[in-house]
């Protein structure tokens, strides 16, 4: 087996254990915490507490769930492409792991919204007062903040060439 197909390989593995792993925390919510008072991890700052969120962020956008649907399929499109494109070589693998983080976070909160009609949040900062969250926008979150990073302090512009679509020969 080549490199190429064991990345892979570990990406397809590792996609389907952090959904797994999103949807089991959902299901633990769901049996714990609904109808139930928040419980506090950190008294003040950090709180377990059952949310149902119809929305995006911020519960923006309530009840587009065409819209999410397809939000959905352009990130698990453009992270396929992605991975498929890349390099199988170690410069790439931080790349190869946000594709595969991202694209679990958008398929785990698509289920959630086509399984329930909501997604299930539950992990709140009480003491800042941000909205309630879950793991697979954790997920998200990190995954692109580590885009962000990789792409302003790590990676050139020829690094990331062979994710450009291929040139047109011109007829000569």
């Amino acid at each position: 087996m080549n490199q190429k197909t064991k990345l892979t390989l570990g990406i397809i593995i590792g996609f389907f254990l952090a959904i797994v792993l999103d949807q089991w925390t959902k299901l633990l919510a769901v049996k714990h915490l609904m109808n139930q008072p928040p419980y506090a991890i950190w008294a003040g700052v950090f709180e377990l507490f059952y949310s149902e969120n119809r929305g995006a962020a911020f519960g923006m956008l309530q009840g587009k769930l065409v819209f999410f649907l397809l939000v959905a399929l352009v990130v698990l499109s453009g992270a396929v492409y992605a991975v498929i494109r890349m390099p199988a070589n170690r410069k790439y693998l931080p790349l190869h792991l946000i594709a595969m983080f991202l694209s679990a976070g958008a398929v785990g909160n698509m289920i959630d919204r086509f399984t329930r009609g909501y997604v299930v949040d539950f992990l709140y900062f009480k003491l800042i007062d941000f909205p309630i969250f879950n793991v697979a926008d954790c997920y998200v979150t990190v995954s692109m903040f580590l885009f962000m990073l990789l792409f302003l302090f790590y990676y050139k512009e020829e690094d990331l060439s062979c994710l450009s679509l291929p040139k047109k020969e011109e007829p000569g």
